[in-house]
């Protein structure tokens, strides 16, 4: 066997590479543990109740969509229409089908393919013949829902 003159200072040259490489993995690790969760949009709370009908979610904005992960309880006969703007222009627009005496998961996924995406959507309930019964105008700048299509 053959021996190294210094072995003391090659294993501490080693250890202390290992060290660093061990400490930037850790960082690099952190960096791509958090970008998910910097990925991750901010999104307004939406509820719209009309006598025992509920309509209730989140809205989520990303760069060209928007998500709305809702439940619905439709009394009688209801239906829900959600749709998206950039400003006074809208981009998509899409409604469930009628539910009579209902109640489960009606999520939408709508379409804001301009730069900046979406800024605001409308989400609103309606009778079996279309009649508006109440809705909700939502925002991206400040994540908030107000009564009322603005």
């Amino acid at each position: 066997m053959v021996r190294l003159k210094d072995a003391s200072k090659v294993k501490s040259r080693t250890r202390k590479v290992g060290v660093a490489v061990t400490a930037a993995a850790s960082v690099a690790g952190l960096a791509f543990t958090a970008t998910p969760a910097t990925a991750v949009a901010a999104a307004a709370t939406v509820s719209i109740e009309y006598g025992a009908s509920d309509y209730e979610g989140t809205v989520s904005w990303s760069n060209r969509s928007v998500g709305i992960d809702a439940w619905f309880k439709a009394s009688n006969c209801r239906r829900v229409y959600a749709r998206a703007f950039a400003g006074s222009t809208s981009l998509d627009f899409k409604s469930s089908s009628t539910w009579c005496n209902r109640s489960g998961p009606a999520d939408f996924a709508l379409a804001a393919n301009v730069v900046g995406g979406s800024d605001n959507v409308w989400v609103y309930m309606t009778d079996e013949n279309g009649n508006y019964l109440k809705g909700q105008t939502c925002y991206r700048a400040g994540y908030y829902c107000i009564a009322g299509l603005h």
